[in-house]
């Protein structure tokens, strides 16, 4: 029998301290990277495994609790297709929750390895193809989880969405931040996984136009009408 979610503050809590463990990881493993080698290659792989693994780990651990969004673009896309069941206010919430999360979570970073916390980035991110490849990076994950959400498969989050960041990291020009919230927190990084301040508004940009493209995706895929009793890969269900 299905469970009601936690209540509201408890899930946007569980938001917040997810974000902040992804940011960390990505972050995190980003600073170790730029010390252990000075080849792009090993540090982009050293980078994309350890946040693959650390988000599918994180998805399963906090899933059950608030879905775990951890990224502003999932929470939007999940309430508009489902806005007839979900409310404005527990988007914002959540929204909120993962901002300051990211924020949280680069600081941490920083401050783990003995750098200055709050340094801002220095490295532009602005050129057209590196947009292009984020609007694609972006669409890819909202289609991967809505595709899970229609197909009846929400058990699999933690391997396919895990799995696809990872390899969007590889065949995407940007990188495949994929996220508004971690483009943030990434902007008070000056390292490996940093963006430039001034490159973040255009990021964002990118990533709604690639969840819109995501979204509609998926409705030529599996079709706009839901069914009520829908598994939905990232509504939150109580565990006994």
């Amino acid at each position: 029998m299905r469970m009601s979610p936690p209540a509201l503050p408890r899930r946007a809590a569980a938001e917040f301290i997810g974000t902040s463990a992804l940011v960390a990881v990505i972050v995190g493993s980003g600073i170790r990277a730029d010390a252990l080698s000075q080849d792009t290659g090993v540090r982009l792989l050293a980078n994309a495994g350890a946040s693959a693994l650390g988000l599918g780990l994180l998805i399963a651990l906090i899933g059950p609790l608030s879905g775990a969004h951890f990224n502003p673009v999932v929470t939007l896309s999940e309430w508009w297709c489902g806005r007839r069941r979900g409310t404005g206010h527990e988007a914002l919430a959540y929204i909120g929750a993962q901002l300051a999360g990211a924020v949280t979570g680069a600081l941490l970073a920083e401050a783990m390895f003995g750098r200055p916390p709050g340094a801002w980035a220095t490295e532009p991110r602005s050129a057209l193809h590196l947009l292009l490849g984020e609007a694609v990076a972006t669409a890819g994950l909202v289609l991967v989880v809505r595709g899970l959400r229609r197909i009846g498969r929400p058990g699999l989050a933690p391997v396919a969405v895990a799995g696809y960041i990872g390899a969007a990291i590889w065949f995407t020009s940007s990188g495949s931040f994929a996220n508004p919230a971690a483009t943030l927190g990434r902007a008070f990084s000056d390292s490996f996984t940093g963006i430039a301040p001034a490159s973040v508004p255009a990021f964002a940009a990118a990533q709604l136009l690639g969840m819109l493209l995501g979204m509609g995706l998926a409705g030529v895929l599996y079709g706009t009408e839901g069914t009520p009793d829908e598994p939905n890969a990232t509504e939150p269900r109580r565990t006994e």
